[in-house]
């Protein structure tokens, strides 16, 4: 919200108008029993909130995680909505998660619990109302059971009611290393902006699931350093640089980052204080803070995750000039191919992988180019400028479609 209001005080919103976007359009709250292995019955909540639908059907991942709240779904919501209103698709924001641990659940179970809650939400389910995506804690086979049950309710394949879904059921080439594609192009756009060298450049990246580990990855063939990694349970740093594949290799087989070899441990914390040019926080919200921001030793910030910086941080980042990349840009290569893949499956007509990354190319960079001659024109921050570039196309949108009835 404090986001949001920074951008609206630059923009002429009416009154009303300014509320309307600042509240989310519609909430559903559901409670429901799940069958545990053991034969116990467990109830689980879960969420979906849809913020804006002025630009088209709603866009957004579920999440399992026991920290999901009804209000940081409203946020991840409301951050959709931007994200996808940036980006210039045809999509409103929404969100989705349940309040659950996946790694204590076992695979029937996390199935079970799947199935439920997708016919619990199922209501405002639908390829032109509301098309969930993996988030944290989910994956490609969670959103397969998901498109399975809404079609088993419908009485035949709705390929398009969800994407981030494996490429045999109508999935897309090249979504699921999206987000950190994404994230590798902004990355280089804004160190050439800041004439920081790309190649050679350390990075240091908290958070190794799918968003982190490819962006890792690619940033590394691209000849970046990466210099440091973490996941929940901890992390690895080598200031002469990590090999992301090596690194996966090790935590799939170890199941943990530690012991990596020829690498010191760090934790999550102590790894955004590490010396490097570029910092990602791909990890959860509220990593960056009041706290520990005056000791980001970062060049650049660029948020991988949705929500890691705080209000508080946002303004000591500033004042120590160092620019942060907002969230609604640099992790939109995951809705955006989101929506290819959409677009593929209500036509039946796949691209290949090389247009789906030339497309995906095209978009950020001519996004973050629009956002960095904003900023630079009025003198504000990266977040601030793209915020404005995206609430004023939903108010625009919002105004010529006029108020009903």
């Amino acid at each position: 919200m404090r986001q949001f209001e920074a951008a609206a005080d630059h923009l002429a919103l009416k009154r009303g108008i300014r509320e309307y976007l600042a509240a989310p359009n519609r909430e559903l709250v559901v409670h429901f029993p799940v069958a545990m292995d053991d034969g116990t019955i467990r109830l689980f909540t879960g969420y979906r909130v849809h913020h804006s639908t002025v630009l088209g059907p709603t866009k957004g991942g579920i999440r399992y995680s026991p920290e999901v709240r009804l209000n940081e779904v409203r946020a991840l919501a409301m951050w959709m909505t931007w994200k996808s209103a940036l980006m210039h698709l045809p999509f409103g924001g929404a969100k989705g998660g349940v309040a659950c641990d996946p790694r204590q659940l076992s695979r029937d179970e996390l199935q079970r619990l799947t199935r439920r809650y997708a016919s619990e939400v199922s209501p405002l389910m639908g390829p032109k109302s509301d098309i969930p995506a993996p988030d944290v804690g989910t994956n490609a086979q969670v959103m397969a059971w998901i498109m399975d049950t809404y079609s088993m309710h419908r009485g035949y394949s709705v390929s398009s009611v969800v994407t981030g879904k494996p490429i045999v059921i109508g999935g897309s080439v090249g979504r699921s290393d999206a987000t950190g594609r994404g994230i590798m192009i902004i990355t280089r756009e804004a160190a050439r902006l800041r004439s920081i060298p790309f190649a050679g450049s350390r990075v240091a990246i908290q958070g190794f699931g799918n968003v982190g580990e490819a962006a890792a990855r690619l940033l590394h063939e691209q000849g970046c350093k990466i210099v440091a990694v973490s996941d929940i349970d901890g992390g690895v740093y080598n200031p002469d640089g990590l090999d992301p594949r090596a690194v996966l290799q090790h935590l799939r087989t170890a199941r943990t980052l530690t012991g990596y070899p020829g690498a010191q441990p760090v934790s999550p914390a102590k790894l955004l204080e590490l010396p490097c040019d570029v910092l990602i926080p791909a990890a959860i919200e509220g990593q960056i803070t009041g706290e520990n921001a005056g000791r980001i030793q970062a060049g650049i910030v660029v948020e991988g995750a949705n929500g890691p910086t705080t209000p508080e941080a946002d303004a000591i980042l500033a004042d120590r000039g160092i620019p942060v990349v907002p969230d609604i840009l640099a992790n939109a290569g995951g809705v955006t191919v989101s929506y290819f893949e959409w677009v593929q499956d209500l036509q039946s007509y796949f691209w290949t992988e090389q247009e789906i990354n030339a497309h995906l190319e095209r978009l950020m960079v001519s996004t973050f180019a629009r956002v960095a001659a904003l900023a630079q024109e009025r003198r504000m921050t990266l977040r601030t400028a793209a915020l404005i570039v995206a609430v004023q196309r939903v108010a625009d949108a919002l105004m010529t479609r006029g108020i009903y009835p």
